[in-house]
C-alpha cells in the first residue's frame, strides 16, 4: 500500500493511517466503488417505468455512497471505548425507531419499516443491527469474564426484543439474520451448545409458526420449493440476467433484462452486474466479500480484549450473512428476503448501516500499542484471547 504519511507524523489521521488494516480499507473502497458503478447500471431503468428521470435514482445513491464513506472513514478512527458509546446510543435511538415504525410507519409491500423524518424515509432496523452486536458483545464478555450470569440474561432478552418488534413489522429477513449473527457470537464467546441445540430448534419452530400464520412467508416459501405454485417473475427474470452475461458479460450500460426485472437497483442488483459483467463482475464481487470477512477474521487472532474479538466477528458475521443471504436470493438458492447487498444496493438507511458496520470493525480492528493491547484483570480473571492470542 503506498505510503502518505511518515511514521513520525503523530496527527489523528496519519495515526490511524499507521494503525488501521489498510487492505481491509481498500476492500471496502473497491465496494463503494462498485456501488456507484451499479448506481448508474441499474437505476435508470428503474427510474424511468414509475415516471423519474433517468438518473433519479443514480443521483440519490451517489449522495447516500458519499455519505456512507465520510461515515465510514469517521467510524473507523475512533477508539473501542468510543465505538462502544457509539454502538450503545446508536442502538437506544434505532430501537426507539422500531418502535414507532409500528405506529407512524410508512407502509409498503405490506411492511410498515420505515420512518419518515423532514421528508427523508429512513429504516431504523438497519441501524439497530450493527449496534446491536456491538451491545450484545460486551454482555457476552461480562458473562464469560466476570461470571455474570444476568449479563447472559439480559443478551437473550435483548434477542427477544429485538426479534418480536421485527416481527411486528414484520421484516422476517432482519429478524432471522439477528438470529443467526447471534448465535454465532454466542458459539464464539464459548457458550453451551446444548443451549444453541435448544435455541435451534426454537428457531425451526418459530420458523414454522410463521410459515403457518404469515400469508406472505408460506407464499415466497411454497414458490421456492415448487415455483409452479404461484407468481416467480421476479426470480425468473434476475436468473435469465445471470444467464445471459455468459462469461465476460453484454457490456456496460447494455443488459437487457434490467429493463424488466423488479427492485433491479435494490435486491436484485447483482443480477445486473451479473449481465452486464458476466461471471467475471459476479465472481469479482464474491471474492471481494470474502476477502473482507477473512481478512477481518485473521486480524482478530492477535486481538486480547475479549469483548473486543466478540463485536468485531460478530460485526464480520452480520456484514457476510448479509451479502450471503442477498446472493444467494438472487441465484434462487433460497426463498426471497428483501435482504441488500452491502454497499452495492441502492438505498440510504441500508448503505449508512453497512458503513457504520464496516467502521466500526475497522476500528476495532486497529492495532494499538502493547499496553493497550495487555489484558486487564477483572474480578481476578484475565481475559483470555479465543482466536489463537493469549492473554
Amino acid at each position: 500500500m503506498l505510503r502518505f504519511f511518515a511514521r513520525t507524523d503523530k496527527s489523528p489521521i496519519a495515526q490511524w493511517w499507521w494503525t488501521v488494516d489498510r487492505w481491509l480499507v481498500a476492500s471496502v473502497v473497491i465496494l463503494i466503488g462498485l456501488g456507484y458503478l451499479m448506481a448508474f447500471a441499474a437505476s435508470p431503468a428503474v427510474a424511468q417505468h414509475i415516471g423519474k428521470p433517468i438518473y433519479y435514482f443514480a443521483n440519490k445513491q451517489l449522495v447516500f455512497l458519499t455519505l456512507a464513506l465520510g461515515v465510514f472513514l469517521a467510524v473507523s478512527m475512533l477508539s473501542p471505548r468510543l465505538v462502544r458509546y457509539l454502538a450503545l446510543v446508536s442502538f437506544i435511538a434505532a430501537l426507539v425507531g422500531v418502535v414507532a415504525t409500528l405506529f407512524i410507519g410508512t407502509s409498503a409491500k405490506g411492511a410498515s419499516r420505515w420512518l419518515m423524518i423532514a421528508g427523508v424515509s429512513v429504516q431504523p432496523s438497519e441501524i439497530l443491527k450493527p449496534a446491536f452486536v456491538v451491545v450484545t458483545a460486551q454482555l457476552f464478555a461480562y458473562h464469560k469474564t466476570r461470571f455474570d450470569g444476568y449479563a447472559l440474561i439480559c443478551a437473550f432478552a435483548l434477542l427477544v426484543l429485538c426479534c418480536v418488534l421485527l416481527a411486528g413489522q414484520p421484516d422476517i429477513g432482519q429478524l432471522t439474520l439477528m438470529g443467526l449473527v447471534w448465535m454465532c457470537m454466542y458459539f464464539l464467546a464459548g457458550g453451551s451448545l446444548r443451549l444453541l441445540s435448544v435455541l435451534g430448534v426454537l428457531g425451526i419452530v418459530a420458523g414454522g409458526y410463521l410459515y403457518a400464520t404469515q400469508p406472505h412467508v408460506t407464499s415466497r416459501v411454497d414458490r421456492f420449493i415448487t415455483p409452479s405454485s404461484g407468481d416467480t417473475y421476479q426470480v425468473d427474470k434476475a436468473m435469465d440476467a445471470i444467464k445471459s452475461g455468459g462469461i465476460v458479460g453484454v457490456g456496460p450500460g447494455d443488459g437487457r433484462v434490467k429493463s424488466i426485472l423488479p427492485d433491479a437497483h435494490s435486491d436484485y442488483v447483482f443480477a445486473v452486474a451479473a449481465e452486464e459483467g458476466g461471471l467475471l463482475i459476479g465472481s469479482f464481487i464474491i471474492c471481494v466479500f470474502a476477502a473482507i470477512v477473512l481478512r477481518a477474521l485473521t486480524r482478530l487472532k492477535t486481538e486480547r480484549e475479549h469483548w473486543i474479538q466478540l463485536a468485531a466477528a460478530g460485526l464480520t458475521c452480520l456484514f457476510g450473512l448479509q451479502a450471503i443471504i442477498n446472493l444467494a436470493v438472487n441465484l434462487n438458492l433460497m426463498p426471497s428476503k428483501g435482504m441488500t447487498l452491502p454497499f452495492i444496493s441502492y438505498g440510504g438507511s441500508s448503505l449508512l448501516a453497512s458503513a457504520l458496520t464496516m467502521g466500526m470493525l475497522v476500528a476495532l480492528s486497529r492495532r494499538r500499542s502493547h499496553s493497550q493491547m495487555m489484558a486487564r484483570p477483572i474480578s481476578g480473571v484475565t481475559l483470555q484471547a479465543q482466536f489463537g492470542g493469549r492473554a
